[in-house]
């Protein structure tokens, strides 16, 4: 790891390209219910990232894992790291661009001054992208097989897998999936995201959970980003209770400062947890009937359609609309600790495909003066990503069909031959031992060797 700060750059070489004429209902209406991972996109709809750099981000708030390590009670260290999980998705907010496709075989890493991760492609049918992020506080590590849908009028983004943190100080390991991503308007109206489901982080070595419920904006806006839930001990006795934005906060209060507000007169016109309304606005009765909808009726109405697999999905706001958040009505409880803060963008983020800072600076290759050697295979030697950030759009668009196609000649090369897909060079499937999925692990040896060897992939 970098044993000094850097300082990294804080903007692209050249500004958003616009999309021009080309909408993207558009191109998805002849796609609509269908998987879209496989479908090609117009380059417009990209933003200058890979997904594997994308992936990167979730260690843009790593200091909170190292928060949970130094925790000496394990409530402390699991509301740490379920900010952790929760802080992994800020940086999706606004972003509606596509990240580019990683080929099989690309890799990328980065190293900070507190962490060091490798992610590589490891699957090209279905698309799999595995990572693993390491420091002497915690190991981060996991895989995504992200799974795109459209519904007619939103595009359903299913982050399949499974993500562990490891506290060796305290031989803990907690595991947890990501909820859906929803972009709306694709018809008509500005484009808007949500996330939404349940998130339930588990920590395998004691028996403590947190099942963390993002809000659903829907006809009804008050709940547009929150995020609550409870930390419950091995008894499943309520300990902490925790609240806040995905996009902005996480906050924590213990269980006497919650039952003591959400029962009093004067907070604000939340209701106890028996009346209509959560303490975050939602009706109940409106909730019941959403989690009630099923797969099906959307099959039977692609222009009403906004749905996932598991039969729960948001429901759609007026055509057109964007919720506002209530962000004049801020929940507070007292007693209060916030965990977490999400870092403002620069007043030009939206100039630069409203990236975060982090992101800014994803892509660019370090000074040789750092001695960083990089992997050939490394995203940041991707020329089409490289062309569309610098602003030349068609040279850029030129250079992912090549690459796509030599992609293509390979893996029909290997089939002439009779052989199987490429293995994944830096890991390996093998069973999660506690969740009993199978997942990828980090094989090792990225970071001890010295000459990478020069796989031609780009």
């Amino acid at each position: 790891m970098d044993s000094a700060v850097r300082q990294h750059r804080d903007r692209l070489p050249s500004v958003a390209i616009p999309c021009g004429d080309t909408s993207l209902w558009s191109v998805l209406k002849q796609v609509i219910g269908k998987e879209l991972s496989k479908i090609t996109m117009p380059i417009q709809f990209n933003e200058p990232l890979s997904f594997l750099q994308r992936l990167t981000e979730f260690m843009e708030y790593s200091y909170l894992l190292n928060k949970a390590s130094e925790a000496t009670d394990p409530a402390e260290r699991m509301q740490y790291v379920a900010s952790f999980a929760v802080s992994g998705l800020a940086s999706n907010w606004l972003r509606l661009g596509k990240p580019f496709n990683p080929l099989l075989g690309e890799t990328y890493q980065d190293e900070r001054q507190d962490f060091r991760i490798i992610s590589e492609q490891v699957s090209h049918h279905p698309p799999i992208s595995a990572f693993h992020a390491e420091s002497p506080a915690f190991r981060f590590y996991g895989d995504i097989n992200p799974k795109i849908k459209f519904w007619g009028k939103s595009v359903e983004i299913q982050p399949k897998g499974i993500f562990t943190v490891e506290l060796p100080k305290w031989n803990e390991t907690y595991t947890w999936s990501n909820v859906s991503c929803y972009v709306h308007n694709i018809i008509v109206g500005k484009l808007w995201m949500e996330q939404y489901g349940t998130m339930e982080i588990i920590n395998h070595s004691n028996g403590y959970r947190c099942e963390l419920n993002f809000k659903p904006a829907g006809w009804y806006c008050r709940d547009l980003h929150r995020v609550e839930g409870f930390v419950l001990d091995s008894s499943k006795a309520r300990r902490l209770f925790l609240y806040g934005k995905w996009t902005d906060f996480m906050k924590s209060t213990d269980i006497k400062s919650y039952d003591e507000y959400s029962t009093s007169s004067s907070n604000r016109g939340l209701k106890s947890e028996s009346s209509k309304e959560s303490v975050t606005h939602t009706p109940r009765k409106m909730l019941a009937k959403l989690n009630s909808l099923t797969i099906g009726s959307f099959k039977h109405s692609a222009d009403e359609a906004n749905g996932s697999d598991d039969g729960h999905c948001p429901p759609e706001p007026p055509d057109g609309e964007i919720p506002k958040s209530s962000s004049t009505i801020s929940l507070e409880i007292p007693n209060s600790t916030t965990l977490w803060i999400a870092d403002p963008r620069p007043s030009y983020s939206a100039e630069y495909y409203n990236f975060t800072l982090f992101a800014m600076a994803s892509n660019e290759l370090p000074p040789p003066e750092t001695g960083i050697k990089i992997c050939p295979t490394d995203s940041r030697f991707r020329p089409d990503i490289r062309l569309m950030e610098e602003g030349q759009i068609e040279p850029a668009a030129q250079e992912k069909t090549r690459l796509e196609e030599k992609q293509r000649d390979a893996r029909k090369a290997r089939r002439n031959r009779k052989e199987k897909e490429e293995k994944a060079r830096w890991f390996k499937p093998s069973v999660h031992p506690l969740t009993k999925q199978e997942c990828w692990f980090y094989s090792g040896g990225f970071w001890e060797t010295k000459e990478y060897q020069a796989i031609n992939i780009f």
